[in-house]
């Protein structure tokens, strides 16, 4: 049989220039890191370690040709975000903007906060692969979240899998408050059978061994175009699709590709920032601007799922033949 099949795919075309090159002058006084040189710490929502990991090495090996060692910090966004308050570290990676009375005291002590949009990231929800209910509803989502729904049975009648249990990386990360505020207008999670654990990795690790969890991460995770590196590749697991409509089929609902998150068919999106304190522009800011330059900009769109801020975004059809 030879079928036509058709697909939509995302391309990049970067065509800004690249960004400055290193320099090696170092001030005399005070901190005597650079935007390409020395040795700093910053902070990062855990569940984007993968995407800022790779990101780091590029930085630190080829945009600054060994000078510059930076050490990532990955936490849970509240910490985060202290941390950044608290001048411990001048550089936050996170899913949020600065809130307006954050921004206010920085700007009363001194600092020009400067906040940078990255990426965008489906929150993606995945499964046991003994589930074969794969695709759900916001609605039905919103359900498990505030309790109304605790029983695979009410979503999808005729199921055995029983209790849903409901696994976030952390109960402060960033993926709790994107569905308290996105999903659940601003209430508080409600299901009773919701557990936290440290990492994105812990919550893979536990919806593989467990039949009736979903579990939610950041996409990036998901990306198995790492190879052998990729922590979701080869695991017991698989990702859940989602639509805003009413009844979830295979042919309205989607996964958190990089088409569907630009075209805004995946319905789950938050917006990745870096935020920068840094009041003399050294490394902070430096690798700030390199996750928005063409080279930081190509890394994450590389990932498949994650969906670059900046570039020249360009639709391609194309044909396979099957």
């Amino acid at each position: 049989m030879n079928i036509k099949l058709s697909y939509t795919l995302v391309g990049l075309t970067l065509v800004a220039a690249l960004w400055a090159s290193c320099s090696d002058k170092k001030p005399k006084s005070g901190r005597t890191d650079t935007a390409s040189s020395g040795v700093i710490s910053f902070a990062s929502d855990e569940s984007f370690s993968p995407i800022i990991e790779e990101e780091r090495e590029i930085f630190e090996k080829v945009q600054c040709k060994g000078n510059a060692q930076l050490t990532p910090i990955y936490t849970n966004e509240s910490e985060g975000i202290t941390k950044l308050l608290k001048s411990e570290v001048y550089l936050m990676i996170t899913a949020r903007d600065y809130k307006d009375d954050e921004r206010q005291s920085l700007i009363d002590r001194g600092y020009t906060p400067l906040s940078i949009i990255l990426a965008f990231d489906g929150l993606s929800l995945i499964q046991n692969k003994e589930n074969t209910d794969s695709c759900i509803t916001v609605a039905d989502v919103t359900r498990i979240l505030n309790g109304s729904v605790t029983k695979w049975s009410e979503i999808y009648p005729g199921s055995k899998k029983g209790e849903i249990t409901v696994v976030f990386d952390n109960k402060k990360s960033s993926a709790v408050h994107f569905v308290e505020d996105s999903i659940l207008g601003g209430k508080p999670i409600s299901n009773p059978n919701v557990a936290a654990v440290e990492t994105s990795e812990e919550v893979i690790n536990f919806v593989e061994k467990t039949p009736g969890a979903i579990g939610i991460i950041g996409s990036n995770w998901l990306d198995d175009k790492r190879g052998d590196s990729s922590v979701a590749r080869n695991r017991n697991i698989r990702t859940m699709s989602v639509t805003r409509l009413d009844k979830a089929t295979p042919t309205n609902s989607r996964k958190p590709d990089q088409y569907y998150i630009y075209s805004r068919e995946y319905p789950l999106i938050r917006t990745i920032y870096a935020l920068v304190t840094d009041p003399r522009r050294g490394l902070p800011w430096g690798f700030a601007h390199f996750l928005e330059s063409p080279r930081g900009q190509m890394i994450i769109f590389q990932t498949g799922y994650m969906l670059p801020y900046r570039g020249d975004i360009r639709l391609k059809s194309v044909k396979v033949n099957n």
